[in-house]
Order: C-alpha cells, then structure tokens, then sequence
C-alpha cells in the first residue's frame, strides 16, 4: 500500500472505495490497498452478523412481550413478529453460513430482548426468565405465539 492510497482512506473513504473497485476491475492488483479492503470485508461480514442479531432479539422481545402482555395483544402485533421471521429468513438466505452459529445468535440476542422488552413494559428485566425461553423450532414457526 502506498501512502497516497492510506491518506485517501483516512480522508475520503467514498474516493478510496471508487479508486480500489477501478484497480480491482483493471486488474491492478499491486496498487490495491490489499490491507484496508480485508478491513473492510471483515467489518461487512461482521454488519451482516450483526443484523442478523438486532433482528433475533426484536422477535425475541416481541414474543415475550406477547407472552407476559396477554390482555394487550392485537391482530398487528402479530404481524410485527411475523415480519421479523420475514426478515430473519431473508437475511439467512442472503448469508447462509450464519446458521452454523445460530444457537450462539439467539442467546446472545436474548440478552439484548429482555432489556427491550422490559423497558418497553416498564418492568425489571428480572421478571424474564434467565435461560433464554424458546426453541430454536418455536422461534421460528411461523405459527409459534407464545402463551
């Protein structure tokens, strides 16, 4: 990597992208800057990983919030949890290898829902139970409302 390469990625990321892509398609592989495009790979693939999670814990939370609000569901509230599913799907057909850390995914995840549910229903988030709830079958049937 040259220095003109680093200083266009410290100062204008937008021009550092364009010209790499440009080296890429010329195939000039040598004036690449080999050391901020893995950077930058490893940073997307970790932006994946993390939409994935953010999407598991709103389901995660709108599935508890379903289960200890039972005098306040509605018909749209279902369709929420749905769309997350929706979501969830998609973004695991768009990334399939992220199933393999699944299980990992959905407790993780469950720490971030409880405090999400929990501060929507202006309770302690130690009314939830500790052990994250759900089977990995039941989070995602499409039929699964829990309580």
């Amino acid at each position: 990597m040259n220095k003109s390469a680093h200083q266009i990625y410290e100062k204008d990321f937008y021009a550092w992208t364009m010209q790499n892509a440009k080296l890429l398609r010329e195939g000039k592989f040598s004036e690449i800057d080999i050391e901020h495009i893995a950077e930058e790979l490893e940073c997307l693939g970790r932006r994946e990983k993390r939409k994935l999670n953010d999407r598991l814990a709103i389901l995660i939370a709108h599935l508890l919030k379903w289960e200890f609000l039972r005098e306040q569901r509605t018909s749209g509230w279902k369709y929420v949890i749905k769309e997350q599913r929706k979501q969830i799907d998609r973004c695991l057909n768009d990334n399939p290898s992220l199933k393999s850390s699944l299980n990992e995914n959905l407790i993780d995840a469950y720490k971030v829902a409880i405090l999400i549910a929990a501060g929507d229903m202006n309770i302690s988030y130690k009314t939830f139970p500790t052990e994250y709830p759900y089977s990995f079958e039941e989070i995602f049937n499409e039929d699964f409302f829990p309580g």
